[in-house]
């Protein structure tokens, strides 16, 4: 939620500002799609859930990383803030920077609400592809080929 906010006002400052940082986080993003892409396409299924906990990592600790990692090289975080928000702020309000706060914050909570019910609901689709996991494999397979189509798309995508 904090990310999302952050990674949102930095990630616009930074935008609106210069057409090559776009550039580099949407190779980034890219990038960063592929490799995904490419763990899924490695994936044994649902063993990779068992072994997702890294020894020296809280679970916690891991999750709040790779939410963070996401959502900074993420332009639709930020073009989101860019692009749709502004339009519920009026022109020339004195306090234009802490209703966009609050719109941002509103935004976080409605992610927080959305991600956690599909985090709730996950335990009990993780349990069910734990025991058939070779449709969890090829579900991984699925996943990496889109994953890479859009990170490949992304990349040659003319701004």
């Amino acid at each position: 939620m904090i990310f999302d906010l952050a990674a949102g006002q930095l990630l616009g400052f930074l935008l609106a500002a210069s057409a090559a940082a776009f550039t580099v986080l949407k190779l980034a993003g890219a990038a960063y799609l592929c490799w995904l892409g490419w763990q899924a396409l490695k994936s044994p299924g649902a063993q990779l859930l068992a072994d997702a906990r890294v020894a020296d990592d809280t679970p916690f600790a891991a999750y709040l990383r790779r939410g963070f990692v996401a959502n900074a090289i993420n332009p639709k975080v930020a073009l989101f803030f860019l692009a749709f928000l502004p339009q519920f702020v009026p022109a020339g309000s004195p306090h234009a920077a802490g209703q966009s706060a609050m719109l941002g914050l509103a935004f976080a909570l409605q992610t927080v609400l959305v991600f956690g019910l599909l985090g709730w609901f996950a335990g009990t689709l993780g349990a069910w592809l734990q025991r058939r996991a070779g449709f969890g494999r090829r579900l991984d397979q699925a996943a990496g080929l889109l994953f890479i189509g859009l990170g490949l798309r992304l990349a040659a995508e003319t701004r």
